[in-house]
């Protein structure tokens, strides 16, 4: 079967059948398409006769909330799959608005459709699938040349013993609301996003606002700094919300308290919760009373749990889970670098004081790599004969010499902390004499056979030493670690440890420029395992340069 990126699955089986049906469907479908497959509830269409097949109406129930989750919980297993819901023709009873009629514009059209109807004759070559292709062009923005195609899953019983026709008649109709709010972070848009939105959605009748979490409340977060961009989480939930319902105004604000516009917007009617934000909601209507408005009716939905967590990640499905799967991965494509050999290859590992990053390197070690210390090569350098000797002589005077010829460390360092200037005057020097240490010693390793390299570097990124480097890694962990870490290991002070941090670049600034990013905040065990999966897939890519032929490198393109 031919692999499509975008798809619309049409389900017209009865709504309480279809419970058991989405798992074995959804595998049937995620065979097919590798991207995006919108999903339409279509109860009941008739893909059978002449007539032109219609678009079946739905009232929303709670019901109808149950196999929304259901279907966005069960295709979680296909990660590689972005499903949504479409939600056009489910309706509440206080919402007058009418089921869209014209051609629903959807921001990836479809290039094949897929439905669970099955004819008796279990085959591909019908008029069923005209009819499909009938039914989807006239009702979804479709690529030209659509494929259709029906699916005839495999279920684990037969239909008599388990799905009884038609509605069970269980569900209470939800109620809608003028204006809802909701709030969040939204951060690499999960499935539990899209039920959370998807019940906003559906209680909506005019307006949907959202705040979304951004500056200060960004701050306590794990893994802040693979937090999507606020651009970036606003131009996905956009267009989610566009696809799925395409009739109601979105109002999407920044948000930098929990509170936002939810205490002060006075049309506002329904906030939406889940079960470990309720006490946020009525916190919401406390800070209204005060402000003299109304109390907004709260609607709670459940926390959906991920099968799939690790020991160190939420039982929910959330997207710190997420950010923790991150690491170790490449996160961007490295960018060519003709200026230094092939091989060995090259890593170019960094991270702020107490971030772990020299043990980071010493795993690294064990599994094979030939790891290259800066600080003991900058050591190296200002000993009498290396390529700094002389020179930083000359430029702070032989009053920093020890007895023994050597330079007084101690010395030069309490005439250069204190002055930018003179930091600078030092590190023009002694940077370049690190750089040309670490090219002979690849120089060494490349004679030894050794494949790949670790330049473990804190300022590798402020010395431009990533032109020696085929990939930036950088390890990180939250500054309040940090300062612990440092204050234990050195024996100094909160503030001191707070200003050591404050002088050097911020992890987002590294993580910005880096390849792979790693973290040392868990058990001994947990960073073993990052560093072994960011080991293995380094070997991968190695090998796949290796394969490729020269006029076409891996290695060549970054976005």
């Amino acid at each position: 079967m031919s692999v499509f990126r975008t798809g619309v699955l049409v389900l017209t089986s009865p709504l309480s059948a279809l419970s058991l049906r989405l798992a074995p469907i959804l595998a049937s479908a995620a065979k097919i398409v590798q991207d995006t497959l919108y999903v339409h509830f279509q109860p009941g269409l008739h893909l059978t006769g002449s007539s032109q097949p219609t678009s079946t109406y739905i009232p929303a129930t709670t019901e109808v909330c149950s196999l929304i989750s259901k279907l966005y919980t069960d295709a979680d297993v296909h990660n590689n799959l972005d499903v949504r819901v479409l939600l056009t023709n489910i309706k509440t009873q206080s919402n007058n608005q009418h089921i869209l009629s014209s051609v629903q514009n959807l921001s990836h059209p479809p290039e094949v459709v897929l439905t669970d109807f099955q004819t008796s004759d279990g085959g591909q070559y019908n008029p069923a699938k005209q009819q499909l292709e009938r039914y989807a062009t006239a009702s979804y923005s479709c690529e030209p040349n659509l494929i259709s195609v029906l699916l005839y899953p495999e279920y684990e019983l037969p239909n008599e013993e388990i799905f009884p026709e038609g509605l069970n008649g269980d569900g209470e109709p939800l109620e809608s609301h003028s204006d809802v709010v909701v709030g969040g972070t939204f951060d690499r848009l999960h499935n539990a996003h899209k039920i959370l939105l998807s019940v906003c959605c559906l209680l909506t009748q005019q307006r949907l606002l959202i705040g979304v979490a951004d500056k200060e409340l960004l701050d306590d977060k794990v893994l802040k700094e693979l937090i999507q961009p606020y651009e970036q989480r606003l131009e996905n939930l956009s267009q989610f919300l566009v696809d799925v319902k395409p009739s109601l105004l979105y109002d999407i604000v920044p948000i930098s308290d929990p509170y936002g516009p939810s205490i002060t917007d006075p049309k506002l009617k329904c906030i939406v919760v889940s079960e470990e934000t309720r006490r946020g909601g009525l916190s919401v209507n406390k800070r209204r009373l005060e402000n003299g408005l109304w109390e907004l009716a709260i609607h709670e939905i459940q926390l959906i749990k991920d099968p799939l967590h690790s020991a160190n990640e939420e039982e929910k499905i959330s997207s710190s889970s997420f950010r923790n799967r991150l690491l170790g991965t490449l996160l961007v494509p490295p960018a060519g670098n003709p200026t230094i050999p092939a091989q060995p290859y090259v890593i170019g590992l960094t991270g702020g004081s107490g971030s772990g990053k020299s043990s980071v390197a010493k795993r690294m070690e064990g599994l094979g790599a030939y790891v290259m210390d800066c600080d003991k090569l900058g050591h190296q350098s200002y000993k009498p004969g290396g390529p700094a000797y002389q020179k930083v002589i000359e430029a702070f005077g032989s009053d920093i010499l020890c007895p023994d010829g050597t330079i007084d460390r101690k010395a030069i360092g309490s005439r250069v902390f204190s002055s930018k200037d003179q930091l600078k005057r030092l590190t023009d020097i002694v940077w370049p004499a690190i750089a040309s240490l670490v090219k002979e010693d690849v120089a060494n390793a490349a004679a030894q056979g050794m494949s790949v390299c670790v330049l473990d570097a804190a300022v590798l990124l402020e010395a431009g030493w990533n032109e020696m480097v085929h990939e930036v890694w950088t390890v990180v962990i939250p500054e309040k670690e940090a300062v612990t870490r440092i204050m234990n290991r050195d024996g100094v002070s909160e503030e001191n440890a707070k200003n050591r941090l404050a002088n050097q670049m911020s992890n987002s600034e590294r993580v910005e420029k880096s390849n792979v990013v790693l973290c040392t905040l868990w058990e001994p065990e947990v960073t073993q395992k990052q560093v072994q999966k960011a080991w293995d897939l380094l070997q991968n890519r190695i090998d796949q340069e290796s394969h490729v032929p020269n006029d076409k490198p891996f290695l060549k393109s970054r976005f």
